[in-house]
């Protein structure tokens, strides 16, 4: 059975990598020049605790979801944990936080108590640790180590840099980690160098023919035609192209969202750091992402900085493609005008000095990270999505989270496994990726960065790959 997989961002490529780890046929189309060129992903969200609006169940499936991310890419992966604080003016009860992380802290136990290969979020004791006033008193007593050892050690530089006195008790500590995009994309460009992809290429119909589909496509300014007997939207923010040629109905909504880079001093290792907010409110959460050689990617969930005023866009009784104003279009497709990235980097740092007092040196850079988010639906609070399909060979790989990805591929398996393209025995086994050589990682993930037009130390990790999971 031959697979097309349109899209190459980390749905499409992800479930390219697996699909061929199981023998399938697979033919991927991007028409960027890189895979994983698309929204950024910096979080994990091993947990969902940066989101005190979902449930927990979506937490839950958070929580399993991430811990499959970091097996199937561990050297993408950012091992520093996440400090969580609510500002005394938001209303938050960080009681109430510190309770629901426990139920992921005990669900965890119970996962490495079932598989100790699950193991991944460090110890389970460890995964959710709580601060009182007092006690991140007496850490800013203590000297800072350059290389973090255990948790008390990490919020060493949380509590000399933060304004201590801006906050409710307690500050949480979860190992909710990073995800290092570049690297990510480095390391799927290597599992795939030998695939059948079409780089630069642009999906422009499909059509229903013979049991499966007929894609039309333009490549270096010509156009062809081919058959493939099963078809994976994974086309991002831009799914409901796909929907509409085919005559599929459904409801998404898109979102333009933009974090920002910052540079900085960096004498010290940080944690990231998450102070609440209420979103889309001039008292949004505030977020604080490190990364080597004194850069930080900022985020400020408010429409002058993250958000923007007019940046949602939903489906119609008419059209299954959100229709988002076209000037975030060609920041998409062209990049952003210089000095609004400056000037939406330059109120980002303000709003993150509220919190961080130092940061107000901090420099913009004219280089955001940024895309469209597709969430299946209508509810813009939804995090975790799994994947939908429309009859036996027709299937979407829309995630709102990169952890969902897996929990996809496994579905779209189940369904080619129904069709007999592939055995059933390898119902329900997980086949993970070997280790790539870090040299190999490091310059891919280098050249992407710099491609895409961010400093080069954003592409490495904090701690050594070698030195972080040992």
């Amino acid at each position: 059975m031959k697979i097309v997989i349109v899209g190459g961002g980390v749905a499409g490529a992800s479930v390219a990598i697996y699909l061929r780890s199981l023998g399938a046929d697979v033919t991927l189309f991007e028409k960027k020049q890189m895979l994983i060129a698309g929204p950024p992903a910096c979080h994990l969200h091993a947990g969902g605790n940066l989101y005190p609006d979902i449930d927990d169940t979506q937490r839950l499936q958070l929580l399993r979801e991430s811990i499959e991310f970091v097996r199937f890419y561990p050297q993408a992966i950012e091992r520093r944990p996440t400090a969580l604080a609510v500002p005394v003016h938001i209303p938050l009860d960080p009681k109430e936080l510190e309770r629901r992380a426990l139920i992921l802290s005990h669900s965890y136990t119970d996962m490495v108590a079932k598989d100790p290969e699950a193991k991944v979020l460090g110890d389970p004791e460890h995964y959710m640790l709580s601060f009182s006033y007092k006690q991140l008193q007496e850490l800013q007593e203590l000297p800072t180590p350059k290389v973090p050892r255990n948790h008390l050690e990490w919020m060493i530089s949380f509590a000399k840099e933060v304004d201590l006195a801006k906050l409710k008790y307690p500050v949480l500590l979860v190992q909710e980690y990073g995800i290092n995009i570049f690297r990510l994309g480095a390391i799927a460009q290597l599992l795939l160098q030998d695939a059948t992809i079409h780089y630069g290429t642009k999906v422009v119909d499909a059509k229903h023919e013979k049991g499966g589909f007929k894609l039309t496509y333009e490549k270096n300014g010509k156009r062809y035609s081919q058959h493939f007997d099963f078809l994976i939207n994974a086309m991002g923010f831009e799914s409901g192209y796909l929907d509409d040629w085919l005559g599929y109905k459904k409801s998404r909504l898109v979102e333009f969202k933009a974090a920002y880079v910052a540079s900085h001093r960096q004498e010290h290792l940080y944690p990231e750091m998450i102070f609440h907010g209420v979103r889309g409110t001039d008292r949004g959460m505030a977020q604080f992402t490190p990364y080597p050689g004194g850069y930080y990617q900022l985020h400020g969930m408010r429409k002058d900085i993250t958000l923007f005023e007019d940046g949602v866009a939903k489906s119609t009784k008419d059209s299954s493609q959100p229709k988002l104003p076209q000037k975030y279009i060609d920041w998409i497709e062209h990049g952003w005008p210089k000095e609004v990235a400056l000037h939406r980097t330059q109120r980002a740092i303000e709003y993150v000095s509220r919190y961080i007092p130092s940061f107000k040196e901090a420099k913009p850079t004219p280089t955001p990270l940024y895309g469209a988010q597709q969430i299946p639906g209508d509810d813009l609070s939804l995090r975790a999505a799994e994947v939908s399909f429309e009859g036996d060979r027709y299937a979407r790989c829309e995630i709102v989270k990169v952890s969902s990805i897996l929990s996809m591929a496994d579905a779209i398996v189940q369904k080619l496994i129904a069709l007999e393209a592939l055995d059933p025995s390898l119902q329900g086994r997980r086949i993970y990726p070997k280790p790539l050589e870090e040299t190999k990682i490091d310059s891919s993930a280098k050249s992407i960065a710099e491609k895409r037009g961010y400093p080069a130390q954003m592409a490495q990790l904090s701690l050594p790959y070698f030195v972080a999971s040992s």
